[in-house]
């Protein structure tokens, strides 16, 4: 097999185990509620204990990846997910193990997301096709995202809500991990461009930190952090909004964050053909403008649903169920499309400085979504709480123009 095709298999592949693992969360949080009986504002700390080790790790990551070495960086990170899955059967019977879990895999995913974003730059040899990786490898994260969902609901027992048979999914979800690390193992990385000679890894750090200074870089880290707090307040929450507003069954909820996901797998993954024709400012302005027209139209249909006397199924749910996943389409080729614009316009030494970066600014981004979406979901309801993802997405709006200005500013 060609070697540059068996690391862009490899990358996709780690990429969708981890897309799996992070956004269980949803699933998580519904069902600690249901086993555990913790509040939804207690739950929403999941999200954080996920996103801050991505956050502070992804400083320390990006500086010494390029020293290290980025596939054992990757092997390193798969390796210590894998141990924490197989323990959880074993072990998690309180909700602290829960957090344990979430912070072990979001180390590790300050690792891998830094190690994929530096590798793309390395497999790649213009901008145009930068942009075209980026989205299949973020769309297949959402097709990952997709089976995950799905995956979880069938072990969900809807009719004991304390049984904690659902857990069995971590042996899974280990083997599944160490499949990905097997093939890593065989992928060769030529990791020449991605180190500079004479420098420490001190002297990558503060290089780092002294891309924040600069207004490109600023701009970028205000788009990733709006547009990750919308995505995250509607992946995050979508099961509980399903369970407890639309008033579907537990399982048919996580499977709701399912069919989200593969809205959003199809719209990245369109995105990749889209972008070769279109102008990214284009293209990411219209669909941030589409996901909120789509709010608009979907959540007011929440309101007055019809009382069901039977069991809700796929088959005969109210129509607002089917509708509220399309946003997802129009929501999902933003976040890869900025990254690779970012990306694009520094040299390929600097890339894994700017991947840690993103991924700092992304999990912030993330945390501070869920837990707004969830105290606000518990003090007034489900619908309040989307209703509220308005103010980023007219943010996002304004920030995407400021950062195409930087943009044209940079390769001047």
């Amino acid at each position: 097999m060609n070697s540059k095709l068996l690391v862009r298999l490899s990358l996709i592949f780690n990429y969708m185990v981890f897309a799996v693992l992070l956004n269980s969360v949803g699933a998580v949080i519904l069902q600690v509620q249901r086993t555990f009986d913790v509040s939804k504002a207690e739950a929403s700390v999941l999200e954080g204990f996920k996103d801050l080790p991505i956050a502070i790790f992804s400083f320390i990551v990006a500086s010494f990846l390029p020293k290290l070495g980025i596939r054992k960086g990757m092997l390193i990170a798969l390796f210590a997910v894998a141990a924490m899955c197989f323990l959880m059967p074993v072990i998690a019977d309180e909700f602290w193990y829960f957090k344990v879990l979430f912070a072990v895999v979001g180390v590790s995913f300050a690792i891998i997301k830094v190690s994929v974003f530096a590798t793309i730059g390395l497999v790649t040899d213009s901008p145009k096709e930068h942009s075209s990786l980026m989205s299949t490898i973020e769309g297949f994260f959402m097709v990952g995202v997709l089976l995950g969902n799905v995956f979880f609901s069938l072990f969900v027992n809807d009719s004991d809500p304390t049984s904690q048979s659902w857990l069995n999914i971590y042996w899974y979800l280990g083997a599944m991990t160490l499949v990905a690390a097997l093939l890593l193992f065989f992928a060769q990385i030529n990791e020449t461009e991605s180190k500079r000679e004479n420098t420490k890894a001190s002297d990558e750090f503060f290089d780092m930190i002294k891309l924040v200074a600069k207004p490109l870089v600023v701009v970028f880290a205000a788009s990733a952090f709006l547009f990750v707090l919308i995505e995250q307040s509607f992946m995050t929450w979508t099961p509980t909004f399903y369970q407890d507003v639309l008033k579907v069954p537990a399982s048919m909820g996580i499977q709701a964050g399912a069919v989200l996901a593969g809205a959003l797998a199809i719209g990245r993954l369109l995105a990749g053909f889209v972008l070769k024709k279109i102008h990214w400012l284009t293209f990411t302005l219209t669909c941030t403008i589409l996901v909120g027209a789509c709010v608009l139209l979907t959540l007011p249909l929440t309101s007055d649903l019809p009382v069901m006397n039977e069991t809700i199924t796929w088959f005969n749910a109210p129509f607002v169920v089917y509708l509220f996943p399309i946003l997802g389409i129009f929501l999902a080729p933003i976040y890869p499309t900025i990254n690779s614009v970012v990306l694009s316009a520094l040299p390929r030494y600097m890339q894994s400085s700017m991947s840690g970066l993103i991924v700092v600014f992304s999990a912030l981004g993330g945390t501070t979504g869920s837990i707004i979406t969830g105290n606000i979901f518990e003090s007034y309801g489900g619908t309040t709480a989307f209703y509220f993802s308005l103010i980023p997405i007219v943010g996002l709006c304004i920030i995407l123009i400021l950062l195409n200005i930087q943009v044209r500013k940079q390769a001047a």
